[in-house]
């Protein structure tokens, strides 16, 4: 290995070192003074103001929430009367009642086409009632 990679390292580690030791040092042994005690004091008012527009603000929403609700379900039940109307309109225009299920509609069409169709090959086969003889 050369030299000069091995000194850049041991520069790179020798300052490093104690750069690393002063952080470590100044973080663990500084005590609580009286600063710091009114300092929690101040941010432990100001949570509470916090906690305190936290809970005015969900109940502004709450609130908000309810009048969007109640504009919905006032203009649900509107539109509810008005299908209700248009149903009983719809009902009231088709008083008649019908004759025959969709079944039994099917059964007479089919039976009118058998009967067309018998009446055509009456009258298809013509006024004369010879009798046709097979050719053998």
């Amino acid at each position: 290995m050369r030299k000069g990679p091995l000194c850049l390292l041991l520069v790179t580690l020798s300052i490093m070192a104690p750069a690393h030791g002063e952080d470590s040092a100044e973080g663990g042994s500084t005590p609580l003074s009286l600063s710091a005690g009114s300092q929690i004091n101040e941010l432990q008012q100001r949570l509470k103001e916090s906690e305190r527009q936290r809970e005015e603000l969900s109940k502004q929403l709450q609130s908000a929430d309810g009048e969007r609700e109640s504009a919905l379900l006032t203009r649900l039940r509107q539109e509810n009367q008005r299908l209700k109307l248009q149903l009983k309109e719809a009902q009231a225009g088709s008083a008649l009642p019908r004759l025959l299920t969709d079944q039994q509609q099917w059964f007479v069409i089919g039976a009118g086409v058998a009967l067309l169709a018998l009446l055509c090959g009456i009258f298809a086969s013509g006024a004369s009632r010879k009798r046709r003889q097979w050719l053998n």
